[in-house]
């Protein structure tokens, strides 16, 4: 089995945790601020990890270029913007239409995928992109109560430009980690390790700066609120850890699409922990994102 396919499954499963505990943060502090919790509290993780690698594995630390400083930025800031643009969209009334086109992020990371890097992927893999993401529709829709002739005349609306936005800019953002991390030309555990950190020292001072002038009492509940504050930190900093690695070594559309798995555990732990009643929808969602998986690890 390729390397990234058991660490893009850790990673989606450590990122569905860390959402978890980041909900929790949501009553003590704002979106914003506990948006910002993991950058910050991740930071120190990530450099724990890099300086492991340098001192105790032996890695030698890589010499960035300007390039690669430009790529951290562009990934670093697109992926901020996605976040604030999912956190705007919950202001709508017809919000779900939004998040729902907001999970075109694969596709659109194979588009820009192809422009930036070259990465073409096979006709194979395509087609489980696309079927993929047909379920991840069809669940978005299930949960929201959305009819396909709602989501058709949508089109065109504030919501499902913005949601189109969120998916670009996380789809941006995700080639703009491998683009940098392959810029290194170095191992893929220290390149990947050595970009996510630049990439937090540069969303922690820039959302730093953004609480400090429109929410600066939130900087201080932050750190009150550090316990649980510390486990979104660390458990995000290994699933980013998980991501940058395995957008290193394979396709980034191909790493988002195997990470919609968290969909996965997502239903299976309300369907089986908490015995919530399933859809019809939503188990076809299930089904042909499940399809959608196994045809990207058999045919990509």
């Amino acid at each position: 089995m390729p390397l990234w396919i058991p660490i893009t499954i850790a990673a989606a499963f450590l990122q569905n945790l860390r959402s978890t505990w980041q909900k929790q943060l949501t009553g003590a502090l704002s979106t914003t601020a506990a948006t910002y919790v993991r950058f910050s509290f991740g930071l120190p993780v990530a450099a724990v990890y890099l300086w492991a690698l340098h001192e105790i594995g032996g890695y030698a630390l890589p010499a960035p270029s300007a390039t690669f400083l430009i790529y951290c930025a562009v990934g670093g800031f697109t992926q901020i913007i996605g976040t604030f643009l999912l956190v705007t969209l919950f202001a709508y009334r017809n919000f779900a239409v939004g998040t729902t086109y907001s999970k075109t992020e694969t596709v659109q990371a194979a588009i820009f995928g192809m422009l930036v890097l070259g990465d073409h992927p096979s006709l194979g893999a395509v087609a489980a992109i696309l079927v993929s993401l047909a379920g991840v529709v069809a669940i978005s829709m299930a949960k929201a109560h959305l009819t396909a002739m709602n989501f058709l005349r949508s089109l065109g609306e504030r919501p499902t430009l913005m949601g189109l936005g969120t998916g670009a800019a996380f789809g941006i953002s995700a080639v703009s980690y491998r683009a940098a991390s392959l810029s290194l030309h170095d191992d893929f555990l220290i390149s990947a390790s050595y970009t996510l950190f630049v990439v937090l020292i540069i969303q922690t001072v820039a959302m730093t700066a953004w609480l400090a002038w429109r929410e600066p009492s939130q900087l201080g509940k932050t750190l009150k609120a550090w316990r649980l504050s510390s486990l979104v930190g660390l458990v995000g900093a290994l699933a980013s850890v998980g991501w940058f690695t395995a957008m290193t070594i394979e396709n980034a559309a191909y790493v988002r699409a195997l990470g919609q798995i968290e969909l996965v555990f997502t239903f299976a732990s309300s369907h089986f922990l908490f015995k919530e009643r399933t859809e019809r929808q939503e188990l076809v969602g299930i089904l042909l994102v499940i399809g959608g998986l196994l045809l990207l690890l058999f045919l990509r």
